[in-house]
């Protein structure tokens, strides 16, 4: 289970999706997202499944491992699914005391979980493309502005950037912690809930104990390399955008624009 979470990985590549600015990427994504809640319509949502099948064909990186990162959530999907086939009013097809299924509870619920699929997928994509130092630096970039007010851009951004790197090492050290407690006898899977609970204690304190080794670790190494913060911080690689960059934007606004029209437009309707 902890090995299909592939949040936080990056995966070296040089496709047109590893070559976009981060900012490019971490604002499509944000665009992406929203556009999802314009689809009310079956073509919207073959629409949006097309968009997502050639930007991860472009990204390069493989299908089967996109879709990976929906494993750790499918009963989150599966939830879904049954409250809008449990509690959507319509064409009655099967009943049983208080529960009723309905066509329309079918038809919205396999629409909001695509809309899970779709969102999941699109948003390991920002992750798999795109390395942790430029991740941090388009995140630095965004916030830029808000700095005015008070808000500490480079902070935060390391911070997030941070979280997501160690999510991967946490899992590992997880994983590794688990097979040892197995292999000395301890058992996970059975009982109650009560005693799983209680089953967990030899695997949280153990895990507690080498995050905090590796947060002191990384806290020494960046005093060792006289970290002080993003004040007159230099870069390598200074971000800029390109003409690659517009055609993405543009690509993101056309699909928003044909969401639109199929929205209010009459189009396609479910």
């Amino acid at each position: 289970m902890l090995s299909n979470i592939t949040l936080g990985q990056y995966f070296p590549g040089d496709s047109p999706i590893h070559r976009l600015d981060p900012r490019t990427k971490i604002l499509l994504t944000v665009l992406f997202i929203s556009s999802i809640f314009l689809a009310e319509s079956y073509a919207a949502y073959l629409l949006l499944a097309l968009f997502t099948a050639v930007v991860i064909v472009l990204s390069r990186i493989p299908a089967p491992l996109v879709f990976r990162s929906l494993k750790p959530l499918w009963i989150l999907i599966i939830i879904t699914v049954l409250i809008h086939v449990f509690t959507t009013p319509g064409t009655v097809l099967w009943s049983y005391n208080i529960l009723t299924v309905t066509r329309e509870g079918i038809e919205q619920g396999s629409l909001m979980a695509a809309r899970l699929v779709f969102l999941i997928a699109f948003s390991s994509l920002l992750t798999f493309t795109t390395s942790p130092i430029a991740l941090t630096d388009g995140i630095e970039r965004l916030l830029r502005p808000f700095r005015r007010i008070g808000v500490p851009a480079h902070e935060l951004a390391m911070m997030m950037t941070i979280a997501l790197r160690f999510i991967p090492t946490l899992l590992e050290e997880t994983d590794r912690i688990m097979k040892a407690q197995m292999a000395r006898g301890a058992d996970f899977g059975s009982g109650g809930l009560f005693r799983r609970a209680q089953s967990l204690v030899p695997l949280l304190v153990p895990l507690f104990i080498s995050a905090f080794r590796r947060a002191d670790e990384l806290a020494t190494a960046m005093e060792a390399r006289c970290y002080r913060g993003g004040e007159n911080r230099t870069r390598m690689k200074q971000l800029k955008m390109g003409g690659r960059d517009l055609a993405a934007f543009a690509s993101m606004f056309g699909l928003i624009l044909l969401l639109a029209t199929l929205k209010w437009g009459g189009v396609g309707g479910t």
